[in-house]
């Protein structure tokens, strides 16, 4: 009987070890656009709506939201938008550009890969993949993770925009 109730209260824990779910609220701080990767390339260009120059990015685990605070390029000035989001089961809702699910793919203290499926207001579905870094580098295992990223969503290399290089808008 113990070796059943054992059997039981270990298989469990093996079940629940799936279900729990990341604390990204330690990812919370200072952010900077490197690159984007998008099968609609238009999005991720000047004056495209995911052209954006970040700078911070808060998850509030405790309230279920994001906050994002950015730059985006409209006639070459610097726009500041803050966009905020409501976690949902995997991703973060935003109402951005359309609607726009943000999803982590992978994180570090230096480097935050993030997973977007934006529907803009014509119903064009459009996917991207960011990297952000901590600082004003991120190292190349982090370049390659973005670009497995960028593959794996069947995004071709070629669409892929280097942001950092022509980050000039303000620093906070």
């Amino acid at each position: 009987m113990k070796v059943l109730l054992f059997s039981l209260v270990l298989g469990l824990l093996v079940a629940s070890e799936g279900e729990a779910q990341t604390d990204n609220s330690q990812f919370t701080g200072r952010w900077i656009s490197h690159y984007n990767g998008a099968d609609n390339v238009e999005k991720i260009t000047e004056g495209g709506a995911f052209h954006t120059f970040m700078r911070y990015i808060e998850f509030d685990e405790e309230n279920g939201t994001i906050l994002f605070h950015f730059y985006v390029k409209e006639d070459g000035e610097c726009i500041e938008k803050y966009v905020s989001g409501t976690k949902e089961e995997d991703f973060y809702a935003l109402d951005y550009a359309g609607y726009t699910e943000f999803r982590l793919v992978s994180a570090d203290n230096n480097a935050l890969i993030a997973h977007d499926i934006n529907v803009d207001g014509h119903g064009k579905k459009t996917e991207v993949v960011q990297l952000f870094g901590s600082g004003d580098s991120v190292d190349s295992e982090n370049i390659e993770k973005f670009k497995n990223a960028v593959r794996e969503k069947g995004i071709p290399e070629e669409n892929i925009r280097n942001i950092i290089d022509n980050d000039d808008c303000p620093e906070e």
